[in-house]
């Protein structure tokens, strides 16, 4: 979201969207190196399921140690279906706000 302060400032913050139950599998060494051809940064895959999701949100994934934040660097189909769920490719990262 982005707002402008009393100084006209512009500010951007993120804003929770939903909150979702979500399979958090980071990546086997073999699919790291393999992505790395294309996407060197991508370091786990999290499925949830079908709803609208773009590269540019990013997810929060809460456990008993800290959040982890994560940066979508792709949305894609399942290979069933096609429209119950989706596996979003992250990196794990840190974004301000």
């Amino acid at each position: 979201m982005t707002s402008r302060d009393s100084n006209g400032i512009e500010q951007t913050a993120w804003v929770p969207v939903a909150t979702v139950w979500a399979a958090v599998e980071p990546l086997s060494a073999r699919e790291f190196i393999q992505s790395g051809q294309t996407q060197s940064s991508v370091t786990a895959k999290i499925t949830i399921r079908a709803r609208r999701m773009a590269a540019s949100m990013r997810l929060i994934h809460a456990t008993r140690y800290g959040d982890q934040v994560y940066n979508i660097a792709g949305v894609l189909p399942d290979n069933v279906s096609g429209v119950e769920y989706i596996t979003l490719p992250v990196s794990a990262g840190v974004n301000e706000g």
